[in-house]
């Protein structure tokens, strides 16, 4: 994907409208990605935003010195998800699995400047990551909306998402339960918050 169409994706995929239902077509994008397990603050979903912050961060600069005013910075993102779905519906943290990741475009990261950046950041940070990597990942058709305030004060909007417009629009969920993260909730008040949550869906045919 070349510059002006990655920037006019993010966009339409990072600016969706507040609680409210839109759906869209998530390209193949390529992502800096740590996985790990446990609930949102815990020790190890600390340390592997840390590391990801630090392993894009040279790769950041060299977009923002390419792109001058029309840099716009790629936000923290997680896909959440549980082996048993009724633990991760009931919010049980201890069985919570993720992946954390930061969106990177193709032309200014590949892998040689990867390799370089994470390197740069083991000299601070030491041993990175063994799951640590680039990887491409594709969702597809799916369903988003902006919620303003606290990740945890979305959950009715989430059920109604799951239990009225998915149905009602002959759809099924079709992949990993994303938040895209637009702000940091230790520099901004917890009801300014910005979280967009995103459902890859498929469709369901009608009996």
């Amino acid at each position: 994907m070349k510059e002006k169409e990655f920037m006019s994706r993010l966009k339409e995929l990072y600016l969706p409208p507040t609680d409210e239902f839109v759906i869209v077509n998530v390209p193949a994008l390529r992502y800096a990605v740590i996985d790990g397990k446990g609930g949102p603050g815990g020790k190890a979903h600390a340390h592997a935003i840390k590391w990801l912050f630090a392993a894009v961060y040279p790769i950041k600069r060299i977009a923002r010195e390419r792109m001058g005013k029309s840099f716009v910075e790629a936000p923290l993102e997680g896909l959440w998800w549980a082996d048993d779905v009724e633990d991760f519906i009931s919010g049980k943290k201890d069985k919570l699995k993720w992946r954390m990741m930061i969106v990177l475009p193709d032309w200014v990261c590949g892998a040689h400047e990867f390799k370089k950046a994470v390197a740069t950041a083991a000299k601070e940070l030491g041993d990175a990551p063994g799951n640590l990597r680039l990887e491409r990942y594709k969702e597809g058709k799916s369903v988003q909306f902006m919620h303003v305030g606290p990740p945890g004060d979305a959950r009715p909007t989430l059920q109604r998402l799951h239990k009225n417009f998915l149905p009602e629009h002959g759809l099924a969920p079709n992949g990993f339960h994303h938040e895209v993260y637009l702000n940091d909730p230790g520099r901004v008040a917890p009801e300014k918050l910005k979280t967009v949550f995103r459902q890859p869906v498929r469709r369901v045919p009608r009996g």
